[in-house]
Order: C-alpha cells, then sequence, then structure tokens
C-alpha cells in the first residue's frame, strides 16, 4: 500500500476514535444510556445499525465461495432466513419496544416466574453473552486474519498479534461511547464498507479481463447464473450451482428460518436486533427500523459481493475449494489503485469493527444487567454498573481472543450454532402468543439441542460415512426431539405464576392464546388481529424477494423479467405499506382508549 492508502486507513482509525471520545460523556451517565441509548434512537440509525453489525469481515469471503462454489443461488442458504425475518416485523417489533425492557433477556423475568425463570436468565446471559459470544467474534477473528494474510503477506504466525490490535481498540472505543457512538460508527462504518464493495465491483467487471457485465455472463456456465436452487437434485449439464435435494429444500425453507437460532436472524428477534428495536424512540421507529434491516440486508448489500464472487471464476480458475473465498482478497490486491485500495482495506476493518463493537457492546449487557446486577450487586448507583459494563467488555474481548486460537473452521463454528439452536426458535415465537409457554419450556428447548447435537456428533464419529446422520435429517431430528421435548415439559410442568402472566399481559397486550388471562381483564385492549399480520407479513416476503430478483434482472436478466419484478416489488410495497399503517392505526387507536 502507498502513503495515500496508509493515510486513509489513518484517517478512518482517528475517526472511529473520535466517536468513542465524543459519546464517552453521555454513556457514562447510566445504563439504559449506555446499552439502548436512552431509547432515542431513530429508526433509520438503528437499522443501518443491525446491518452494518452482520457485515462482518467474513461475509463478503462467505458470499465469494458460496457464489464461487454453488453459483448466486448458493445464497439461499441465508436468504432462506428473511422469511422470519419479516414476522419480526409484522409480529414481534412492536412486542419488544412495549415491553420497555433493557436486554432480551430481561423478558424472561416479566414473562416467566420463580426459580426457573431466574435460572434461565442466569444461564442464557453466561451461555449466550460469553460463550456463544465469543465463538462468534472468534470466528471474525479468524476470517480477519485470513485478510490480513493474504492482502499483506503478513505470516499467519503473526497475524494473531495484528488482530489483538485491532480488537482491542474496538473494544476501547466500544467501552467508552456506549451504544450511541456503536450505532453512529455503524453507519459510518457501512458506508465505507458499501462504498469500497461497489467501488471493486465496478473496477473489477471494467476490466479488461472480464469485460463488463456482457463479459462475465459470456464467460460463466449460464446455471451460476440462477437466482433459485435447482430441486431434487443434479439435472443434466447443470454444475456450479446450489443444488438441495427435496429434504434439504424443506430443511432450508420450510424449518431453518423459524426453528434455529442464529445470531441476526434470531425468531422473532433478540439478540442484538432486539437490542436496537428496544432502543428506538418509539413502537413505529421499531418497525421501520427491523424493515429496513431486512430490505438492505437481504437486498442491496449482497450484489457487489456476488459480482466480484463471479468474476473471481473467471480470474482465478486455479483456486482450490477451500481457498475460493480468498478470491476476494485476490481481487483487492489486483484491481485496486493507490488510494482505492486503502479505502477497502479501511471497508474490512469497518466490517470486522462494526460487528465486534456490537457484540461486545451485547454481551455485556447480558453479563451486567442479567447477572452482574441481577444477582449480585442490586443497590449500586448507574455509573458504578457503566463502570462495570467497560470492564466486562475488556473481559469479553480477551476470552474471544483465547478462542481465535482454536477456531480453525469458520464454516464448522457456523454449523455447531445452528444446529446447536435447531428446535429453540419455535419457543421463541410462543412465548409472547401462549400463555401456557412457561420458564421450563425454554431450558428444555435450550438444553434438547445442544444435547442431541453432541449426541449425534458421536454417533456419526463411530459409524462409517454411509450409515451417519447428516444435514439436513440431523436438523429435522433435532428439531423433532426438542419440540417434543420442550411440549412435554410445559404440560407437566406448572404454568407461569397467575400474578407474572397478569403483568406481562397488561404490560406488552399480546394477542393470540391469552383467553385464560384476558378473561381477567376486560379492561385491557388489545389491538392485535391476526389476520393482517399475516397478509402483510406474506406481502413482506414478497416484497423482499420481489427486489432481490429485480436487482439480478437488471444485472442479468431480460427486459421482460425486470418488470416482472418490479411490478411485483411495487404492488407488494403498497399492500404492505396500507397493512403497517392499519396496524399503527389500531395502536394508536388502543393507546388513546388507554389514556
Amino acid at each position: 500500500m502507498s502513503v495515500t492508502d496508509w493515510s486513509i486507513l489513518l484517517a478512518y482509525f482517528i475517526a472511529v476514535i473520535g466517536i468513542g471520545i465524543y459519546y464517552a460523556r453521555r454513556a457514562g451517565r447510566n445504563t439504559e444510556e449506555y446499552f439502548l441509548s436512552g431509547r432515542k434512537l431513530p429508526w433509520w440509525l438503528a437499522g443501518l445499525s443491525m446491518v452494518a453489525t452482520t457485515f462482518a469481515a467474513d461475509t463478503p469471503l462467505a458470499v465469494t465461495e458460496l457464489v464461487a462454489t454453488r453459483g448466486i443461488a448458493g445464497n439461499w442458504l441465508w436468504w432462506n432466513m428473511a422469511i422470519g425475518g419479516m414476522m419480526t416485523v409484522l409480529f414481534y417489533a412492536r412486542n419488544w419496544r412495549r415491553a420497555g425492557i433493557m436486554t432480551d433477556l430481561e423478558f424472561i423475568e416479566i414473562r416467566y416466574s420463580g426459580k426457573p425463570a431466574a435460572f434461565l436468565r442466569a444461564f442464557r446471559s453466561v451461555y449466550l453473552g460469553l460463550f456463544m459470544n465469543a465463538i462468534i467474534m472468534g470466528w471474525v477473528n479468524v476470517a480477519m486474519g485470513s485478510i490480513l494474510h493474504v492482502m499483506f503477506g503478513i505470516p499467519m504466525t503473526q497475524v494473531f498479534y495484528f488482530i489483538a490490535a485491532a480488537m482491542l481498540f474496538t473494544a476501547l472505543y466500544s467501552s467508552l461511547s456506549g451504544l450511541w457512538g456503536v450505532a453512529v460508527a455503524d453507519v459510518i462504518q457501512f458506508v465505507i464498507a458499501m462504498a469500497g464493495c461497489i467501488v471493486l465491483a465496478i473496477l473489477v467487471l471494467n476490466s479488461s479481463e472480464i469485460g463488463g457485465v456482457a463479459g462475465l455472463t459470456s464467460a460463466l456456465p449460464a446455471d451460476s447464473l440462477r437466482l433459485l436452487p435447482v430441486i431434487g437434485g443434479i439435472e443434466d449439464g447443470v454444475s456450479g450451482v446450489l443444488a438441495l435435494s427435496g429434504g434439504a429444500f424443506l430443511a432450508y425453507i420450510g424449518v431453518q428460518w423459524w426453528a434455529s437460532w442464529y445470531p441476526g436472524a434470531e425468531p422473532g428477534g433478540g439478540g442484538y436486533v432486539a437490542q436496537r428495536m428496544m432502543s428506538t424512540r418509539s413502537e413505529r421507529h421499531a418497525v421501520l427500523s427491523v424493515l429496513l434491516f431486512q430490505l438492505a440486508h437481504y437486498c442491496l448489500r449482497p450484489w457487489p459481493w456476488i459480482l466480484v464472487g463471479l468474476a473471481t471464476l473467471v480470474l482465478y480458475p486455479e483456486l482450490g475449494e477451500a481457498d475460493k473465498k480468498l478470491g476476494y482478497v485476490y481481487a483487492m490486491k489486483d484491481f485496486l489503485p493507490s488510494g482505492l485500495k486503502g479505502l477497502l482495506v479501511a471497508t474490512f476493518f469497518a466490517a470486522y469493527m462494526s460487528t465486534i463493537a456490537t457484540h461486545l457492546n451485547w454481551g455485556s449487557s447480558y453479563l451486567v444487567h442479567d447477572l452482574f446486577r441481577r444477582f449480585s450487586s442490586r443497590q449500586r448507583d448507574e455509573r458504578y454498573y457503566v463502570r462495570m459494563s467497560r470492564i466486562i467488555t475488556m473481559v469479553l474481548m480477551l476470552t474471544s481472543l483465547m478462542l481465535t486460537l482454536v477456531i480453525d473452521s469458520i464454516s464448522g463454528a457456523w454449523q455447531f450454532i445452528i444446529e446447536c439452536g435447531a428446535g429453540l426458535g419455535l419457543v421463541l415465537l410462543l412465548r409472547w402468543y401462549w400463555w401456557r409457554v412457561n420458564a421450563w419450556s425454554e431450558i428444555v428447548a435450550t438444553i434438547t439441542p445442544v444435547v442431541t447435537y453432541a449426541c449425534l456428533t458421536l454417533y456419526n464419529a463411530s459409524m462409517p460415512s454411509a450409515s451417519q446422520i447428516l444435514f439436513p435429517w440431523s436438523m429435522f431430528l433435532i428439531v423433532g426431539a426438542t419440540t417434543a421435548a420442550w411440549l412435554t415439559a410445559t404440560y407437566i410442568t406448572a404454568p407461569t405464576d397467575i400474578a407474572t402472566l397478569d403483568a406481562f399481559f397488561t404490560r406488552v397486550r399480546p394477542g393470540g392464546a391469552w383467553k385464560p388471562i384476558a378473561s381477567r381483564h376486560p379492561d385491557v385492549h388489545v389491538e392485535f388481529v391476526a389476520a393482517p399480520r399475516i397478509l402483510g407479513w406474506l406481502l413482506g416476503v414478497l416484497f423482499i424477494y420481489s427486489v432481490l430478483f429485480f436487482i439480478g434482472a437488471l444485472l442479468f436478466g431480460s427486459v421482460l423479467e425486470q418488470w416482472l419484478w418490479s411490478s411485483c416489488a411495487v404492488l407488494s410495497a403498497f399492500g404492505l405499506y396500507v397493512v403497517l399503517r392499519r396496524i399503527e392505526e389500531r395502536s394508536d387507536h388502543d393507546v388513546h382508549i388507554r389514556t
């Protein structure tokens, strides 16, 4: 890199630490400011912050690998989660904001009662806030290490020290600024990251080696440009495209999006997505923030990566299966001139830091608010808890760094998290809308998939490959076992204490199967009507996929396809707008009645 490149990179780091210093005093007032920005985030800031968090250093590399091995359709391995994301928009965003809690784990003790609820809150604060959180940050560190190794030629034996320095820097500014600084930095980092990725895609496409979109399409098999996977196996002549058996298609499209817990795509919202929704100014802002997240995350953000991923098939045909993800970094090295190379390096640092900063802030909220403050030290002033939050942030940083040394497979960590959370999702969805779900339901649904996954792993290790239970059958087995286990636990254990249910019902006013509780409170007006929300959810899913396909048609399709998908996008967007307005009017009417 030239002096200009290094200057751009230095300016980026100065800007980020400046944001941390600017918001330090505000974040230090109390934990609500530190973890929730005083519940004053505008919808666009909260939504873009969610998108920036999911844009990690490994994301462009992962998409490049998917596209290079399975074509554009390979992205359905994560595009399917938009179905659950739109459900959050229509069914859960208002509830999260209305609950008035600081973390999604605090929800546990306003919804459930007794020692089981206290145990569940403590267990999940450690399991998610420390263990799972550290694994996620560890795999992001591994990806960033690969980029530093290829881009700068840093020996792998020394990469860890650079990662440690980057993570320390991120921990310092995020611990200083709280969520306000993290969210503002996220937006700046997202703009930098998207600008860098778009610039790279333009330069690679317009290079003499590719010759624009026309040259790219002529150099690639038509199958790699498919937007939909092949279902039922490999057809004659189909290669380099995502091919799913009937079982795999059912697992991805019919089960995974609602059954599995995954950070950023939790069924019903959760984790840092719930944190952002709870940080917004109102219920309306919560809905709009998560709607913006779905649109940007699934429709807009991936296309520059997809274009570069396809181009790497032409530029670097010698890359093996394990190295295809590095084609993105090779393209950066080979096609970026002085100045722009610094911008792309800043892009990856921005993507890396936005993810790490959010996970540090979110994880420390669990460990401080839901563990330390709840079970150890309740009677201290707010500034004390902010100081503890900053200390815990540094502890989380050190823990994830240690895990980085032992994580050698990003895809392995990803599969572990997906399958260890399989089956939990249904409880997370129903706990809002079915009064009979209790703390034992969620405890069993949390533990059963981990135990089942461990048993499957041991079974597969002792069996020949032909007899092993692999995906998708492993997911069906885990989801089935988990669902049977938590439903059994629900019916053989006592319901949540009636006083807790009464308080939750009057506070959140959920719809659904709450008749035994609702009958005790005839004065509580519930604005929930299922039919328009279901319609809005279906229209929202159609809108997201129509925009996604429209952009694909602009790049690779015919004029007819462009008209088809643009028409679907406009009509579904209008329908979704009407539904959301009616839901909001019902909610406003509900507020008027209660006032």
